[in-house]
């Protein structure tokens, strides 16, 4: 199967296209060579710049695909440009949108594919959301053969779960209060990258899956104080966690209270019953447990990787100290 991947070498993909390849497919990645991942060995690599869509054009040349997967759109804009390249040249188009889609909060858990698409606090959410409404037209008006997959909370051995990410486990291994939002007993899901991979890839083909919408996620339900006290056992240290109201969090910093009003302070557990049948293998088989310790493995192999951000330290103080004021 000749596929291509636009983008290929991110924190999901980067698994996917590994195991892509192990399967024997013929995997094409679409990309302008800048990330920090390499390109995995036995993937061609086309260079090109999707953003301009005669740089991608000239990259594609004649190609036609089995399937073609674009791991970086996410506005309507960037779909059109897709629909433009990629019609009549391929037999399956996934694109990848998120489970922030779903309705937040959520009227009913867990969440299925059937669920609510409707994101009223943040931004990139209500993008996906118009994305997944485009290549829905498309599917119905031309019958362009759209897969969509939205993934939630997906990592790998760089990704901590938290905003600041080594910034946090840095507070913690100092002795500083680390800040958890609500009450830390909502319910998250993490996925480990080489397990979305596994359900993503049985998708990679499948014409059962050609008009339908999927998420891809672990069955391991966490609280978040569950989360930040798997983080610093695996750092060694015990955490002190003050919680915070996620609100208080978004008037200080608007981007990270974005990311919790519209998607972390609420409790998010999903129903994956949809890709257990499309794809009867898939299963989660890494618990977060076993994958925080890889994360820490990564970040002590090399100092250099333990990168503090001061302005995220400055913003932890400023909510802290505001907190403090009305909650001594």
């Amino acid at each position: 199967m000749k596929v291509l991947f636009i983008g290929g070498t991110g924190i999901i993909s980067s698994a996917v296209s590994r195991l892509a390849l192990q399967r024997g497919m013929d995997l094409y990645l679409l990309n302008r060579g800048l990330s920090a991942r390499p390109a995995p060995e036995g993937a061609k690599v086309l260079e090109g710049d999707i953003r301009n869509p005669e740089s991608a054009r000239t990259a594609l040349g004649s190609h036609d695909f089995d399937a073609v997967v674009n791991w970086v759109a996410y506005t309507p804009d960037h779909v059109e440009t897709d629909l433009a390249l990629f019609r009549g040249r391929t037999s399956q188009y996934i694109f990848i949108s998120s489970a922030s889609a779903y309705q937040t909060p959520p009227a009913g858990l867990p969440i299925t594919e059937s669920t609510l698409l409707d994101n009223p606090f943040w931004q990139y959410s209500r993008n996906k959301i118009a994305c997944e409404e485009r290549l829905v037209r498309a599917y119905r008006e031309e019958k362009f053969p759209t897969t969509i997959v939205r993934p939630s909370h997906t990592y790998d051995c760089q990704l901590l779960p938290m905003e600041g990410g080594w910034t946090v486990v840095d507070r913690m291994l100092r002795g500083l209060p680390v800040i958890v939002h609500g009450d830390g007993t909502s319910l998250w899901t993490l996925t480990h990258h080489a397990d979305f991979a596994r359900g993503f890839v049985g998708l990679l083909g499948l014409n059962h899956a050609i008009g339908e919408a999927v998420h891809i996620t672990s069955d391991e339900w966490l609280s978040w104080n569950q989360i930040f006290e798997m983080v610093a056992h695996a750092a060694g240290v015990k955490p002190h966690i003050v919680h915070v109201p996620s609100e208080l969090i978004a008037a200080y910093d608007p981007d990270w209270g974005a990311g919790l009003l519209g998607d972390k302070a609420h409790s998010m557990i999903f129903d994956n019953t949809k890709i257990k049948r499309l794809v009867p293998d898939y299963v989660a088989s890494i618990p977060f447990a076993r994958g925080v310790e890889e994360i820490m493995a990564w970040y002590k192999a090399d100092p250099a990787r333990q990168k503090v951000d001061p302005a995220f330290n400055v913003i932890c103080d400023r909510i802290l100290n505001a907190y403090a004021q009305v909650w001594p």
